[in-house]
């Protein structure tokens, strides 16, 4: 049998849509205009809406406004002008004023944050909420917000003023090296059009002087019914309530009787490829990026979807390609991938994009080139196709799988392309038929022959960027010419397959057996003790049909190695990716698993070891093969292998050293945990003090003795044809003769770690290309084991409570940062059942350098008020509600349950009965929500956090290091005359003296 008769067999035993019938495909079919699922028509005023029921998340709702509405329509004053817009519809509208909006979402348990649900870009803006919808009048509300958008949003000189700052972040946040390279692209690959020059953010003269007048009628002039459309997914029990209500909020605004007429603006394609060689001195390594545009087209009919899949399948059997180049001896790249992705309105653009070791971004180049003239010149493999096919088929496939379970959030983004780019939705089964009928269809030439669009003459813009300038421009055009020339010599070699194993375990091991089984009620769970000391846990949910997820840990980490080990050890992970820990090399699994939906990775940390697994129903058995064979697999260090985890370890210290923001995590990691060699940055001089030998060693003694494990599998699992598996490849895997890593929990030993014990405040200075800040604020947490399930839920109390009254202060009061981010981290906190737990709660956010300082003390004055004086009613009152929430929604999600297991097991007075330590948690945070008073609360925070706060806490402050000429430019213009007279007056008197004296 031949490669590709083989392949379409395996195809059809493979993929089993039993239920559905192959279709008698007609090309010139349209798809058709109305959007499957939703209810979709246009009220008088020219407002589109989309609405549907959909069930998951229970009693939710996604909604959106779409504007069509962008950057793109700003006049060179107003550059950034579309972009504040969008800030201050949260700030006020005509029935809310100072972020009350913010405030009644946080009420409701949304969750909103700050601006994190909505988006500008150069053609659209996008307003997004998610709500409860369970109690009368919230779903009523959150439309009628967003109807305010549309026509309402207050645009005063007070609002605006109170914004700049907010904006300004945002917009120094993107003034980083990443930034300016996207930035660079940007204007080179839509050079000669409008859009070049209107990036969303805007420009920072504007943004800090544009007048609320210009604001207003940007506003008043685009922002028209006829350009926008509302989106509603949700929990709803009839569609036609919700049309009512959009009605009712939408149906009394007015819209110009002549809707504004939206430009078009067209991209110039070219045949000459654009060259642009970027030096940044902070970037993070070396990149070459190659770009074509091309015009989107009408997506219309059954012929344009299959020459989308045509594209889908090119797409991926390239990055198979690319993926299998970086695994070579000495290969040109560490990694590459192809994709396509929105540009703007009129193009669409497909990228190539790797990253290589410094001085080799032409090698790289040469290697993306070479593959694609390989391709033109001797197409695809039949094996190729037939990986590609099994990919695309198994995606198509999970989806359809969960057609009935998809997300409201997922709907909705459908809805909103939908209306923004014309972008069809036909419904999962059909796309499902229509896959199943065509992808076998579509051969291995016609594939290879969509690599023509991808000439360096086809609107091609090539892009190195470099730390240190090593490229010019001759040296790209060189390379197009070299590889040219190649292709038109036909003198480029065809791509070699290798061979590819059938099975990933070579020998089937003896099945295990269950020494114990115990059923546990309360959480719904069967519990397996296996002959070889494995404990399993299995959850069956039918949240989703085509998932099973699963963790495996042990106790026993890093803490446990000497220093002498500590440096070795840590790059077995690296070592044994690259090499394959699976027992099979990466570039080879990766065919082996094509078709298949199992994804198996692992993780060592500082007290534990684990293994995480995603997989189908389905392919169980295959992700479940992965495990045993990570439990099987001698790792043995090659040469090639060590060089090239060794070089990508070399050029992520650099990237780390180019980092501004290195030396400030580094001091921010010595303040808190002291000189230790554990939290101590690994430099280039240490690279060569590595053992490979002993890293490997190391980390296949972490996963060798599976009767340390633990593994919880959660999802939609069947042990009827489940447990069969789990004794062959889980009870299968051989206990070694002696113990390893057989750690009990009080056993762990601590990270060797100082705290401080006062208050400490630094500035750490380093040199930018443009100003960035960063501020770290962090508070020293001690738990008590006594009462150590409530005061973890206190904990994230405080967080929550913090997070809100951050923004408040920092954000809404001052206006000077775009967000604040709160957390906890424990890590370092060595676990145990009799000692107390120690951790931190930290503070991030970034603003102007010189208020930094300033906004310091204002969130340390902010927290003492709270320590002093409580938190308001209507404070306790929104946290409670947005914990209440994200509980309810994680309940209905396989990691929610994933993680309340593991840590059920992982509680410290878990005694073998995982249905009590469920309670023990469940109840706990009951408590905690119980006891939630003004008292409590103002006692929570005095006890978890330092009391007073000003007098124990760590604050570290990034700015730039200033020059002697930035000192001089800060002066003003007189200043500098007056110095610079100084100046030659004292040079004068010099060359006098000197004169005299001669």
């Amino acid at each position: 049998m031949d490669e590709a008769s083989k392949g379409k067999l395996e195809f059809a035993k493979k993929h089993r849509f039993r239920s559905l019938k192959l279709l008698d495909v007609d090309l010139d079919k349209e798809l058709g205009d109305k959007p499957f699922g939703a209810d979709y028509g246009k009220l008088e005023n020219g407002l589109t809406y989309y609405v549907r029921c959909n069930a998951k998340p229970q009693m939710r709702a996604a909604l959106a406004l779409a504007v069509k509405v962008g950057s793109v329509l700003e006049e060179e004053t107003e550059r950034g002008v579309a972009h504040i817009v969008e800030h201050l519809a949260f700030s006020a509208t005509k029935n809310y004023t100072n972020h009350d909006i913010v405030k009644f979402l946080e009420s409701i348990g949304a969750d909103l944050g700050a601006c994190g649900n909505a988006y500008t870009s150069c053609d659209e803006t996008v307003y997004e909420l998610f709500v409860p919808i369970d109690k009368p009048g919230l779903l009523s509300k959150a439309i009628s917000i967003l109807a305010e958008f549309s026509s309402e949003i207050r645009i005063s000189a007070e609002d605006l003023e109170k914004e700049r700052g907010a904006v300004l972040e945002e917009y120094r946040g993107g003034r980083n090296a990443s930034g300016r390279l996207w930035e660079a692209r940007w204007v080179s690959i839509l050079e000669g059009s409008k859009y070049a020059e209107r990036l969303a953010v805007g420009l920072e003269k504007v943004i800090r002087t544009v007048p609320c007048d210009v604001v207003k009628q940007f506003y008043k002039k685009w922002y028209s019914l006829h350009n926008m459309a509302i989106i509603a997914v949700g929990d709803f029990t009839d569609t036609q309530i919700v049309i009512q209500l959009i009605r009712e909020h939408f149906g009394e605004m007015n819209s110009s009787l002549k809707p504004p007429i939206s430009p078009t603006f067209e991209v110039p394609l070219h045949k000459e490829p654009r060259y642009l060689c970027f030096a940044e001195s902070e970037a993070a390594g070396s990149r070459v990026m190659v770009s074509w545009k091309t015009p989107k087209g009408k997506f219309m009919t059954v012929k344009d979807y299959r020459d989308w899949l045509v594209e889908i399948m090119f797409i991926c059997a390239l990055n198979q390609r690319f993926y299998k180049i970086s695994y070579r001896k000495d290969p040109p790249y560490f990694t590459c991938s192809a994709a396509e992705h929105e540009l703007v309105n009129p193009i669409k653009a497909f990228k190539i994009s790797a990253s290589c070791r410094e001085k080799r971004t032409i090698e790289a180049l040469e290697s993306i080139l070479i593959e694609l003239a390989r391709i033109r010149t001797h197409g695809f493999s039949e094996r190729e196709i037939f990986v590609a096919r099994a990919l695309t088929l198994s995606e198509i496939e999970s989806a359809y799988l969960e057609r009935e379970k998809m997300q409201s959030s997922t709907l909705r983004y459908q809805y909103v392309e939908h209306y923004l780019c014309n972008s069809p939705i036909v419904g999962v089964e059909f796309e499902a038929q229509l896959q199943k009928t065509m992808l076998p269809q579509i051969s291995a030439s016609e594939v290879s022959k969509y690599a023509q669009k991808f000439q360096t003459s086809c609107s091609c813009v090539i892009t190195i960027s470099e730390p240190h300038a090593t490229v010019a421009v001759e040296d790209l055009k060189a390379v197009v010419l070299k590889i040219n020339s190649l292709e038109e010599e036909r003198n480029v070699s065809a791509w070699d397959n290798g061979f590819i194993p059938e099975e990933i375990v070579h020998v089937k091991p003896s099945p295990g057996t269950v020494l114990v089984e115990s059923e546990y009620p309360v959480t719904g769970v069967t519990e397996l003790i296996l002959s070889n000391g494995m404990r399993v846990c299995c959850k069956c949910t039918d949240f989703k049909n085509d998932q099973v997820i699963f963790e495996g840990y042990s106790y026993g980490g890093y803490s446990e190695l000497q220093q002498s080990d500590y440096l070795s050890c840590i790059k077995g992970s690296a070592i044994a990716g690259e090499i394959g820990k699976f027992g099979h090399k990466p570039s080879v699994l990766v065919d082996m698993l094509a078709g298949k939906r199992a994804e198996v990775s692992t993780n060592l940390g500082a007290y534990t070891r684990t293994f995480f697994g995603d997989c189908s129903p389905s392919d169980l058995e295959t992700a479940l093969q992965l495990v045993y064979q990570l439990f099987v697999t001698n790792v043995e260090p090659r040469d090639e292998d060590i060089k090239t985890v060794m070089q990508l370890s070399e050029e992520n210290i650099r990237a780390d050293q180019r980092d501004p923001h290195t030396a400030f995590w580094n001091r921010v990691r010595r303040l808190k945990y002291g000189n230790s060699y554990f939290y101590r940055p690994i430099q280039i001089r240490d690279l060569p003090k590595i053992d490979p030998r002993k890293a490997c060693e190391y980390f296949d003694n972490c996963f060798k003795d599976p009767s340390t494990f633990t593994v919880v599998i959660v999802g939609n699992i069947d042990l009827v044809t489940g447990r069969p598996l789990i004794l062959e490849y889980l009870g299968g895997i051989p206990k070694p003769p002696q113990p390893i890593f057989h750690i009990n929990y009080d056993d762990l030993k601590g990270l060797p770690s100082t705290c401080s014990t006062r208050a400490v405040r630094e500035v750490v200075r380093s040199t930018m290309v443009e100003a960035q800040c960063a501020v770290h604020l962090s508070f020293p947490v001690k738990l008590t084991h006594e009462t150590i399930m409530e005061e973890m839920y206190f904990v994230q109390f405080v967080i929550r409570l913090l997070e809100i009254k951050m923004m408040q202060v920092l954000r809404f009061k001052h206006g000077q940062i775009y967000t604040a981010e709160v957390s906890s981290n424990f890590g370092h906190g060595k676990p145990s059942r009799s000692d107390d737990l120690y951790g931190y709660i930290s503070i991030d956010f970034s603003c102007d350098p010189s208020v930094s300082s300033a906004l310091i003390d204002v969130a340390l004055n902010e927290i003492l008020r709270l320590q002093e004086n409580g938190p308001s009613e209507e404070d306790i009152s929104a946290v409670l509600e947005i914990e209440r929430r994200a509980h309810e929604n994680g309940l209905q999600e396989n990691y929610y349950w994933l993680y309340l297991l593991s840590c059920s097991y992982n509680l410290m007075f878990y005694s073998g009965d995982v249905d009590c330590s469920f309670q023990a948690l469940d109840k706990a945070r009951s408590r905690v929500r119980q006891s939630l008073t003004l008292l409590t609360a103002k006692w929570s925070l005095q006890r978890i956090l330092p009391c007073p706060c000003k007098e124990l806490y760590t604050a570290v402050i990034l700015i730039p290091r200033t020059t002697h000429f930035d000192l001089l430019n800060s002066f003003p213009q007189h200043a500098k005359i007056l110095a610079g007279l100084a100046g030659l007056t004292v040079l004068a008197v010099n060359f006098w003296r000197h004169a005299r004296q001669t």
